[in-house]
């Protein structure tokens, strides 16, 4: 056997079953072996049938006293059951849908059971218990690994093939250096691929769990350093004289000290030789926009033109309006380009662009596309909105080097315009380290002066009707309001009673609010439908915007001073953070109302620091802590590491140890070209093969 023996060679894996092992990502020995458990269950210990606990599922060696019985309940459902006996007590134990029992059990004989035992008056039973003959237990007396699964494929089936796989395969090759190993303590790799699978003990697991947090926390660091170093070999445009305290004086506000910082920052950026890669991270409302406006400011002194692309045309249009009315003072001209304009307005654009009469342009994608040329574009600004990966780059980094620039220089140079990205989500900054690891990071962490604050209240389904008479009132009032929902149609299980949109507006439409105008927008209507909705809604057109997340970045709707959000519990803290920032952008008062009629204190105490703090890092903190990376951002899940094992709330020593260790390797080796560094090169290619644009 090797690493690429397909699965169907393994005893067992049918047609069928190979199928669902494909769900999984599985399909050779290799596959098996990397595929690591997300969980473990302690089946050292046997108990007693008296003497075990009830609340947790435990071993219990039993004889069985009796032929099991099968017995039909229903159609469709029939269930085996039988006693069993050990020298304490005995116990009932069924077996649903399971009628094949009846031949795989002998009275007489002894079973090793796993389950939780219940209490049943004075008699203790078990349901579905995994069960092995006592004389040959195979999957009891250890540490059993628990796998993700699919239909089809049951954790012990899984556990057998990855046992059989472990020890059919030959020894792994160790990728990583001896002398790294030694030290950061790490064990090797072929123990480690045995003891994350099946360990021997709490402090075998422990060794194998920090072998490869480790790992793949280096890799990425390994390939974050060799990204950042490839781009810092481009060339780029260099303004010496970046100097932006001729822009303070252009505006009729004071910019905040965190905006300066961030300001002066990217200004040192523009002066360096290496082109700029930086992230502008602040809360919703905390004065990005000025930061990229004294960006194109300065590139405008230094001769370059400025480009901005946003995710709607909706966005573009705001964009638009904030960026003329902050540089029109300057005599910049600002040009605004999108898919819908038309011919000859667009015609009018490209033109200004390609002459240099047009100085920054805000746009959707329409800016990558065919005939968009410019005369001289030094800096590109986008949003985390954006896929803004390597095509991107390279799309723009074309249009920097069109012919008409002075500078002649040509793709092959290596040239690229400055990048500033803008990221109105808090991260905590951990995980900012590998989700924005190639940039530079700028943190605006203070709200401008006049901001409202949004006072936040989680109530139950009790106080509807309350809460409808205050929709009702706000809008007497002139304002309007937001209500988000979790879901587009009805959830045919009814899991959580989520409110579906579009029935939650019909509702509201026919039978709450018939006197008001109810708007809807969700991501399943046509772009220009939603663009559509959003704009009415901006306009001042509808009193009601029922919606999904698709509001979560959205336009700036300063009269709107409610939103409601159905089925709290069902977003991440960051997420309701982001929608809560769709209201107080306006001179009225705002509130933010959680409905949520899960009681688990768990829950309830998270939904609680919503309504305590409105400090976006504080509260990606908390998120990072009960979520995790993987579920941080909900659906939007676009640019985070996929990290097996590594834990970034509990292994943030290891997470700086790994980065030291891949710093020191590439200032020895910056291209990982030595031969005792090929592995480690191919494990950081694969890596970035399976997805190109992660860390772009």
């Amino acid at each position: 056997m090797d690493v690429s023996t397909p699965l169907r060679d393994f005893p067992g894996v049918g047609e069928a079953r190979a199928k669902a092992l494909a769900r999984l990502g599985l399909h050779t020995a290799g596959d098996l072996a990397g595929y690591f458990p997300r969980s473990y269950e302690d089946r050292r210990e046997r108990y007693t049938i008296a003497g075990a606990p009830l609340d947790r599922p435990v071993c219990i060696e039993v004889l069985l006293t009796e032929e099991p019985r099968l017995m039909n309940i229903r159609r469709g459902l029939d269930v085996t059951r039988m006693k069993v006996a050990d020298h304490t007590a005995a116990m009932l134990v069924s077996f649903f849908n399971q009628g094949y029992l009846r031949q795989a059990l002998h009275r007489g004989e002894a079973y090793i059971l796993y389950g939780k035992v219940e209490q049943m008056g004075n008699h203790r039973q078990m349901t579905n218990p995994h069960f092995e003959p006592a004389g040959r237990p195979r999957f009891t007396g250890r540490i059993m690994p628990v796998y993700p699964l699919t239909a089809g494929i049951t954790n012990h089936f899984l556990a057998g093939l990855v046992e059989e796989a472990l020890a059919g395969l030959p020894p792994v090759a160790e990728p990583l250096p001896e002398d790294f190993r030694a030290r950061y303590h790490l064990a090797g790799a072929a123990e480690s691929y045995r003891a994350i699978h099946f360990p021997r003990s709490e402090e075998d697991l422990d060794a194998a769990r920090q072998r490869f947090a480790f790992e793949e926390l280096f890799y990425l660091s390994l390939g974050l350093g060799l990204l950042r170093e490839r781009r810092s070999r481009g060339a780029g445009p260099v303004w010496p004289e970046a100097d932006p305290a001729g822009f303070y004086g252009l505006l009729p506000f004071s910019l905040t000290a965190a905006q300066r910082r961030a300001v002066e920052e990217a200004a040192a950026d523009l002066r360096a030789p290496r082109p700029m890669n930086r992230l502008v991270q602040g809360d919703v409302g905390s004065g990005k926009t000025a930061v990229a406006a004294a960006c194109a400011w300065m590139a405008h002194q230094a001769g370059w033109q400025s480009a901005m692309m946003a995710p709607t045309e909706l966005l573009a249009q705001q964009h638009f309006r904030t960026l003329t009315a902050l540089l029109e003072p300057a005599h910049m001209a600002v040009g605004l380009l999108t898919g819908s304009m038309r011919a000859a307005e667009k015609r009018e654009v490209l033109a200004a662009l390609r002459s240099g009469d047009l100085h920054l342009v805000v746009g959707t994608h329409a800016l990558l596309s065919q005939g968009v040329e410019f005369r001289r574009l030094g800096l590109v600004i986008t949003d985390e909105q954006h896929r803004f990966g390597v095509e991107q780059r390279a799309a723009f980094a074309a249009k920097a080097n069109t012919p008409g620039d002075p500078l002649d220089i040509t793709p092959e140079e290596g040239f690229s315009p400055n990048v500033l990205v803008m990221s109105a989500t808090p991260i905590p900054r951990t995980l900012a380290l590998l989700l924005y690891g190639d940039l530079d990071v700028s943190i605006i962490d203070e709200l401008p002066p006049g901001r409202q604050p949004v006072k936040t209240f989680l109530i139950g389904e009790s106080k509807r009707q309350r809460l409808y008479g205050f929709v009702r009132a706000q809008v007497q009032e002139g304002r309007q309001v937001y209500l988000v929902c979790p879901a587009v149609e009805e959830n045919p299980e009814g899991a959580w009673d989520l409110k579906a949109v579009n029935e939650y507006a019909r509702v509201l439409r026919e039978e709450v609010f018939p006197d008001l105008r109810v708007g809807l927008v969700h991501g399943k209507l046509k772009p220009r439908e939603k663009e559509a909705a959003m704009a009415a809604f901006a306009a001042g057109e509808t009193d009601l915007l029922v919606s999904t997340t698709v509001i979560e970045v959205g336009v700036d709707v300063p009269n709107a001073s409610l939103i409601v959000i159905e089925n709290a519990d069902r977003y991440g803290l960051s997420q309701l953070h982001q929608l809560r920032g769709r209201v107080g952008r306006g001179e009225h008062p705002a509130w933010c109302i959680l409905i949520s009629e899960n009681r688990s204190p768990d829950t309830r105490a998270r939904l609680k620091v919503l309504t305590e703090t409105s400090d976006g890092f504080r509260i990606a903190e908390e998120d990072l802590k009960l979520r995790g990376p993987g579920d941080f951002f909900g659906d939007r899940q676009h640019g985070l590491p996929a990290l097996r094992v590594a834990d970034l709330n509990t292994d943030t020593r290891v997470l700086k140890e790994a980065q030291s260790a891949a710093a020191a390797l590439l200032a020895a080796d910056p291209d990982l070209s030595r031969p005792e560094h090929a592995p480690l090169g191919d494990r950081v290619r694969r890596l970035f093969d399976q997805d190109p644009d992660r860390f772009n």
